[in-house]
């Protein structure tokens, strides 16, 4: 290419408006769609992963309170380990109830719709949570955990989708980890209340759940008064005029003709214009290599031992030698880690990417599980051991913040177009539930068997998961989701379209577009 051609005014035009574009700050509209949508979604499951912790002692005892004034005789040890088990791991499969069913909901009631049909589940759910001790009913309890299992469930379907397709391309992981960083904060407030000074007493610990409704209410207030997904109105409901008012509210300006323009790109790029079922994705062999990966990818999320970690941080840290008495404190410290990581993440990955963060979380994750190992088999031999398996335990749960915990749901949402994205969040949802029970389900036994060697077992998943994603992945920073698809074209054995090919389709379908209207469909998006 010659000099003439490197400065021919069209090329500056396109990379004038990509750079505007770039620099064009988060407006208000979005923001508010990113922290509230997470606020009543992402927080709510985080929160429910902790705040069973404080109050278990409590809830066990009011569980045979009820039983002996209901049958006249006190709870046997099987029956109260049984009812507790069901208490904890029904949650679990409430998520994957609600997992199942997001595509169903979101074809119905698009994004936006589901996020706020779900504050409903929330609410129900934070109701019988905290009225279950008042009318003397442990199946309240119970129901109402399942019941915020399938909020959980369709909220970390539907919140990484809206937020991956109302973001432009070059802020999209940061906007993708507020669902990160609010499960992480969630987790962190849930072990905030739980402490004995505040909500985790005998007399209040009902409270704990009463919460719950806050979060939910305040998405109720602000979520109505923001726009629907432009790309749902656009290809699915072929609303154009809505989509271009929607994609005006959330980059805060009035010429949106080359986000238009990239959407309708991606729906003439796509065989079927209608939300494919998950019959069809797992038919299809265009996005085979895709769902291979998202697959691996959330099953490595929850595999990796982080939930391990979490459910019993208290009894790793008694082991270590920590005392009863300061175990609330040392346990919010962890959440406190988290929580920083996480946002630490949301604030470099648009510089780093999302394939170095994942591959490096998993791998710091083996290192450390490894020395965790080390120190747990030898820490009565010396008096500082414990302490090293702390700080071993802050650093595993901030390598799984600084790519794994959030990015797998952000990639959902980029390695599929429009019509395999519902599909493809059921699958990866059902996945994650699935593994997610199973850890819960599985550990104590690996843990009984293994002593201080099981934890090598998640020492293999994040090293197999870091060799995985660093033949296979790529890059999808800064990419649209038609540049990402086509980045598999070549595992997928699909034939990559000529440019005189994608040029007939785009002038197929608009018939006044001209060159220079092709060359602006090079979007933010």
């Amino acid at each position: 290419m010659d000099k003439t051609q490197k400065d021919h005014p069209a090329d500056k035009k396109i990379s004038d408006s990509r750079n505007n574009s770039e620099k064009q700050p988060v407006t208000a509209c979005l923001f508010s769609a990113a922290f509230f949508g997470a606020l009543g979604s992402s927080f709510i499951y985080g929160y429910n992963l902790s705040v069973v912790n404080a109050p278990a002692l409590y809830i066990k005892a009011f569980y045979n309170k009820t039983w002996n004034e209901r049958y006249g005789e006190p709870l046997t040890a099987e029956t109260a380990t049984l009812l507790w088990s069901v208490t904890v791991s029904i949650f679990a499969i409430g998520g994957l109830l609600g997992a199942l069913s997001v595509s169903i909901i979101i074809k119905a009631l698009g994004r936006k719709g589901t996020l706020l049909l779900n504050n409903g589940f929330c609410v129900i759910a934070a109701l019988l949570l905290t009225l279950g001790e008042r009318a003397k009913s442990f199946e309240m309890l119970i129901i109402g955990r399942l019941i915020i299992g399938v909020d959980s469930g369709i909220a970390l379907s539907a919140l990484p989708m809206y937020l991956g397709e109302i973001t432009p391309k070059h802020i999209r992981g940061s906007i993708g980890q507020f669902n990160s960083i609010l499960i992480c904060l969630g987790v962190f407030i849930g072990q905030v209340l739980g402490l004995p000074e505040l909500l985790g007493q005998e007399t209040r610990w009902n409270y704990l759940f009463t919460f719950l409704a806050v979060p939910a209410m305040l998405q109720l207030c602000v979520l109505p008064f923001l726009p629907e997904s432009p790309r749902y109105l656009l290809i699915e409901r072929r609303d154009e005029a809505g989509a271009e008012r929607a994609f005006q509210q959330f980059l805060g300006k009035k010429d949106v003709s080359q986000e238009l323009e990239e959407v309708h790109a991606e729906a003439r790029a796509q065989d079927n214009l209608q939300t494919a079922s998950v019959l069809q994705l797992l038919r299809s062999r265009a996005v085979r290599w895709q769902l291979i990966t998202i697959i691996i990818t959330m099953a490595c999320y929850q595999l990796c031992g982080l939930n391990a970690i979490w459910y019993y941080t208290n009894g790793i840290l008694r082991e270590a030698g920590f005392a009863e008495n300061i175990l609330p404190y040392i346990t919010l410290s962890t959440g406190a880690i988290e929580t920083l990581a996480a946002i630490i993440s949301g604030l470099v990955i648009e510089r780093i990417g999302r394939k170095p963060l994942l591959i490096f979380g998993f791998s710091a994750m083996a290192v450390f599980f490894s020395l965790l190992t080390v120190f747990l088999t030898f820490q009565d031999s010396l008096s500082w051991m414990p302490y090293l398996s702390y700080i071993c335990i802050l650093a595993v749960i901030a390598s799984f913040c600084s790519g794994p915990g959030g990015i797998p749901f952000i990639l959902t949402g980029e390695l599929f177009e429009q019509s395999y994205r519902p599909a493809a969040f059921m699958i990866a949802g059902t996945v994650n539930w699935l593994s997610n029970f199973a850890v819960g389900l599985l550990f104590p036994f690996i843990q009984e068997m293994l002593q201080t060697f099981a934890f090598l077992v998640f020492v293999v998943v994040c090293f197999l998961g870091s060799i995985y994603l660093y033949f296979v992945l790529p890059e999808t920073k800064n990419k649209t989701f038609m540049d990402i698809s086509q980045s598999f074209n070549k595992i997928n054995k699909i034939p990559v379209p000529s440019p005189s090919h994608e040029m007939e389709l785009v002038l197929s379908s608009k018939p006044g577009m001209n060159g220079n209207d092709v060359a602006n469909m090079e979007s933010s998006f």
